[in-house]
């Protein structure tokens, strides 16, 4: 079994594509197809489904690619620490965030991480569901909320700060709101997710014991940007966290802040940001420098706070 056939599937896996893994490696297309094919041939079970417009595991593929990551990881830590320091930061990093944050930020991110190492592949998966990072061979993956007791390494981005606001003429049309309170008398454009409807809470330091206010409005999704645009457009009252929000729409006047004197939140406790990764992956340099960026570039506190 050659090594550059595991390599090969893996990236195939990662990009579904076979174009895209052969870029990488600066190969013909043709040459990963062979190795793949000789792969199969050898283990005596199909890995992946072949069509004219996309590549896809079978799910003995997605088994096997997970012991082939596991296994090419620990080769290339082990060919990292024989370099020593000065290796240079190539390879493969698997990054995994929520949607909404994802799109906005670390997509940008990544592409200012790319254009200084531009040897390294990123591969970038968006969900809101709550992931094992060590089952999906993640090596960074970007969490909001409290974290869970578990055999991650979390470094903290900062706090989740949140934005009560609405358009100016909503405002003229419905009035300033003075209090929490005063919310459920206005249109409150609410979040629905999986969990259902998001509550609001209110309190004036941390320590406080939370308002609860009852927000109820004309519109419900389970996409904030929707919400943020409806409140753009009048129709309503918005709390999101500050990475939601563009400044221009603050400093442009097209939103303006409420209740300034408040910390608003959607949960119970106040939630804070982390990048988390398995002990295990912190051994490579590439994730620690990859980390390290991630960090450097968001800031402390983070740049979208500065609305």
């Amino acid at each position: 079994m050659q090594l550059n056939a595991l390599r090969y599937f893996a990236m195939v896996a990662a990009t579904g594509s076979f174009a895209a893994t052969a870029r990488h490696f600066q190969v013909p297309a043709s040459s990963v197809s062979r190795f793949i094919s000789a792969l199969e041939r050898e283990l005596g079970q199909q890995l992946l489904y072949r069509n004219t417009r996309s590549v896809r595991l079978t799910e003995t593929g997605a088994r096997y690619v997970a012991q082939v990551r596991e296994a090419l990881d620990a080769l290339d830590l082990a060919t990292e620490q024989a370099a020593g320091k000065d290796s240079a930061v190539r390879g493969l990093i698997r990054i995994n965030a929520p949607v909404a944050l994802g799109r906005l930020h670390v997509a940008q991110i990544i592409h200012k991480l790319q254009a200084a190492y531009p040897e390294l592949t990123a591969e970038l998966t968006l969900t809101d569901a709550f992931i094992d990072p060590v089952q999906e061979g993640v090596d960074i993956t970007v969490r909001i909320g409290t974290l869970p007791d578990s055999g991650l390494i979390a470094r903290k981005v900062g706090d989740q700060n949140t934005v009560l606001c609405a358009s100016p003429a909503y405002l003229r049309q419905h009035g300033t709101p003075a209090t929490p309170q005063d919310l459920e008398r206005h249109s409150c454009l609410v979040y629905k997710g999986q969990s259902g409807a998001q509550r609001w809470f209110f309190r004036r330091t941390k320590d406080d014991a939370p308002l609860i206010v009852r927000a109820e409005g004309p519109l419900r999704s389970n996409n904030a940007e929707v919400l943020v645009a409806a409140a753009l457009a009048g129709r309503g009252i918005v709390l999101f966290p500050t990475w939601i929000f563009e400044r221009e729409s603050f400093r442009g006047r097209k939103l303006v802040r409420l209740l300034p004197q408040w910390m608003g939140t959607v949960d119970v406790q106040p939630a804070e940001i982390h990048l988390v990764s398995p002990e295990n992956r912190l051994r490579s340099l590439k994730v620690r420098t990859v980390l390290d960026f991630m960090l450097k570039t968001i800031g402390s506190p983070p740049y979208w706070d500065a609305l």
